[in-house]
């Protein structure tokens, strides 16, 4: 009975999940009609500050509405946690399966794609969010099956054991992420100024001819063999370790 209501709950999440990947990838796509009439390619064009601001709030209450899931479905924080990340993995993945429908883009799962703009702008091929967005659904998966039957001292053992090595993980895909724009600002000397960024010639200038150089795969691998070594330990603990 426990799973059935588990399944139940997970099959709902997921339909939510893919409903909202398409509904984010249907807005860019209106984005990119306007802005980027000729293909999303880098260098790209700058956005107005009026609709910076506007997709800062649109990511903002994405991540908000994804964090609501975990907050009515989970029992403990971890559980939220859990539920919150396969939420965010599944609308990741079906957000670029949408723009594959409508667009036929990304070209390739190496093709670069701007992932986030708070707090600073994330840049990727497009492979490496795919890949941390199945890590994290696995985890999850692993999450709430683990629950249904553990013990509550193995359970907060497994826990603990991978918590360490998420978040060290997750430092490390974070700098991956943003290396490339934090290596403009700081080569240009952008961080030193005190007028808004959006609003500077030189930055603007800088923007509309950078063109990302190669992506940081090592400092990417080495975050996702930590999330993956620490969802072994978690299982190890979870179900290995059972009594």
């Amino acid at each position: 009975m426990k799973n059935r209501e588990l399944n139940k709950k997970i099959a709902v999440v997921t339909i939510f999940a893919i409903a909202m990947g398409f509904l984010e990838a249907i807005v860019v796509i209106y984005m990119r009609e306007q802005y980027y009439p000729e293909g999303f390619i880098f260098p790209l064009q700058i956005l107005p500050p009026g609709i910076y601001f506007t997709e800062l709030v649109r990511e903002l209450s994405t991540i908000i509405m994804l964090l609501s899931l975990g907050l009515l479905l989970g029992k403990t924080a971890f559980d939220r946690f859990a539920w919150f990340l396969y939420a965010f993995g599944i609308w990741d993945i079906f957000y670029y399966v949408a723009l594959k429908i409508f667009l036929g883009w990304p070209e390739s799962l190496l093709t670069w794609d701007v992932l986030f703009l708070i707090p600073l702008v994330w840049l990727s091929p497009v492979i490496a969010p795919m890949l941390c967005s199945l890590t994290i659904i696995i985890f999850s998966l692993s999450v709430f099956y683990m629950k249904q039957d553990k013990s509550g001292a193995e359970y907060n053992k497994a826990r603990k054991s991978f918590l360490a090595f998420f978040i060290a993980g997750a430092v490390l895909v974070f700098i991956s992420f943003i290396y490339n724009y934090s290596e403009l600002l700081i080569n240009e000397g952008f961080f030193s100024k005190e007028s808004p960024l959006l609003y500077d010639l030189g930055f603007n200038e800088a923007i509309i001819s950078y063109v990302p150089g190669s992506f940081h795969w090592n400092l990417f691998i080495a975050g996702e063999l930590l999330f993956i070594y620490g969802i072994c330990r978690f299982m190890y603990y979870g179900l290995c370790k059972r009594q």
